[in-house]
C-alpha cells in the first residue's frame, strides 16, 4: 500500500480545514487586539457556554472522523489511520492555525485514556469504546484522586467488591476533572485489602449516570467548576468493563499518569498566539518600553522555544517515561511567569474589570493556574519522581 507523503498529507488536511472553519488571522496564528473571544485559559472550566462548547467540539471530532483524521496515527480497526505519529503532530501544529473549539473537553479521552485502553483493554472495550472516545460520541474523566489519597493515590479507600458477574463499588473521588459532563469514568478501587496499598487494586471503566453515582461540581476562583466531587454508593459495574489483571490496577494508572504528562507535554511550549496576546497586551498598556519588560518577554520567549525542543527530543526517544514530569513543571512555571507580566503591566485593571477587551481576561488565567498545579500531579511530586526516577538522587523521607 503507498503512504501518502508529508506533502501529500498537509495538503488533505489543510483541505479539510479550510472547508470546515476559517483560519485565524490570516492563518498565522496571531490574533487582532480587540477582535473575537478575548479569553486566555488553557483550562477548560467557562462558567457561561460550556454545553455549547462541548456541542462545537462533538461536531468538530465527528467531522474528523469522516474525514478520516480523528486518528492518523492509530489502528485502522478502531478507527485509525496509521500513519506516523509526526503526521499527527504536523496535523495539531496546522490545527493551531484555525478557528476551532475549545479542545479540553476531550483531552482526558483522547490524550491520556484511549491509549491507556489501546494497552490494556480487552478487544470488547477497545471495539465498543475506542472509536467512540476519539469521535468525542462519548467523554471519559478520570476517577483517581480522593480526599485522602491525592498525592499518596495508592493509600485510596474505595473499595470494589465481587457481586455475582460483576462488582460493587463504594467511595468517594475528588478533583475529577469533567466528571460533569463525562459518560465514562476510569475508577481504580481497591479489590484486595490484605494485599500491600499498591498491589491489590483494580481499575474500572464506570457508567457515570449509573444508580448511585453523584456528581457534585466544585465551584473555583476563576467562577467555572472543571473540577468536580464524585461519590459512588453501590455502583454496579460488570467484570467486562474491568481494564487488566484483577488486583494489577496500579500498572494502569502508571500508564494513565504517563500518557496524561506526556499530553501535557505536547503543549509544555507557550503556543504562538498565546505569545502574540501577552505582546500585544504589553504594546496596549504602553510598557514596550520598559526595558525589564522586555527582557522578561525576551526569557519567555526563550524558555517556551526550550521547552518545545526538550519536548520534542523526549517524545522522539520512544515510550513516554518519567522524564515527562519535567515538560508539565515547565508548562507551569511559563504560565507563571507570563501571568507575571500581564499582572505587571496591568496593574488594577487586573482584577477590576473595566469592560475593555483583552485585559480582565487575564484574571482567569492567573487563578485557573493553582489547579493546573495541582492536576496531573502536583509540582512537588513531580520535582520528587525527577530527582528519583530520573536522575537518581535519594529518595524523599516518607
Amino acid at each position: 500500500m503507498n503512504r501518502l507523503s508529508e506533502e501529500e498529507f498537509h495538503r488533505e488536511a489543510a483541505e479539510f480545514l479550510g472547508s470546515y472553519t476559517t483560519r485565524r488571522s490570516g492563518g498565522t496564528g496571531r490574533p487582532v487586539w480587540g477582535q473575537g473571544d478575548d479569553r486566555v485559559s488553557v483550562v477548560a472550566e467557562r462558567a457561561e457556554g460550556e454545553q455549547e462548547e462541548i456541542a462545537r467540539l462533538k461536531d468538530y471530532r465527528a467531522a474528523l472522523d469522516r474525514a478520516g483524521l480523528s486518528w492518523i496515527n492509530g489502528p485502522a480497526a478502531y478507527g485509525g489511520r496509521e500513519l506516523p505519529t509526526p503526521y499527527a503532530t504536523a496535523f495539531r501544529e496546522l490545527e493551531s492555525q484555525y478557528d476551532l473549539p475549545d479542545d479540553g473537553y476531550t483531552r482526558f479521552s483522547v490524550s491520556t485514556f484511549c491509549p491507556a485502553l489501546l494497552t490494556h483493554g480487552s478487544d470488547f472495550l477497545k471495539t465498543t469504546y475506542l472509536r467512540r472516545l476519539r469521535t468525542a460520541e462519548l467523554l471519559a474523566c478520570q476517577l483517581f484522586s480522593e480526599p485522602g489519597a491525592g498525592s499518596d493515590l495508592a493509600g485510596l479507600a474505595t473499595r470494589a467488591e465481587r457481586r455475582g458477574d460483576g462488582w460493587v463499588l463504594n467511595g468517594q473521588k475528588v478533583w475529577s476533572s469533567g466528571a460533569h459532563y463525562s459518560d465514562l469514568g476510569l475508577c481504580i478501587a481497591r479489590t484486595n485489602r490484605d494485599a500491600p496499598k499498591h498491589s491489590g487494586l483494580s481499575t474500572f471503566l464506570v457508567d457515570m449516570r449509573a444508580p448511585g453515582v453523584e456528581i457534585r461540581p466544585i465551584r473555583q476562583l476563576t467562577g467555572g467548576a472543571s473540577f468536580d466531587e464524585v461519590f459512588l454508593t453501590d455502583v454496579y459495574v460488570a467484570d467486562d468493563h474491568r481494564l487488566g489483571e484483577v488486583d494489577q490496577g496500579w500498572r494502569v494508572v502508571v500508564d494513565v499518569l504517563l500518557n496524561e504528562r506526556g499530553a501535557i507535554g505536547l503543549e509544555s511550549g507557550l503556543d504562538e498566539e498565546f505569545l502574540a496576546r501577552l505582546v500585544d497586551l504589553v504594546r496596549h498598556t504602553g510598557a514596550a518600553g520598559d526595558t525589564r519588560i522586555r527582557d522578561a518577554l525576551a526569557d519567555l520567549h526563550i524558555r517556551s522555544w526550550a521547552a518545545r525542543e526538550t519536548t520534542a527530543r523526549m517524545l522522539a526517544a520512544g515510550t513516554p517515561g518519567p522524564e515527562l514530569a519535567v515538560t508539565k513543571l515547565i508548562l507551569t512555571d511559563l504560565l507563571r511567569r507570563a501571568g507575571d507580566i500581564a499582572a505587571d503591566v496591568l496593574g488594577a485593571a487586573l482584577v477590576a474589570d473595566t469592560g475593555e477587551w483583552g485585559t480582565y481576561a487575564w484574571s482567569e488565567l492567573i487563578l485557573g493556574l493553582p489547579g493546573l498545579r495541582v492536576g496531573g500531579g502536583t509540582d512537588e511530586i513531580m520535582r520528587n519522581a525527577v530527582g528519583e526516577r530520573v536522575l537518581g538522587l535519594p529518595k524523599d523521607a516518607r
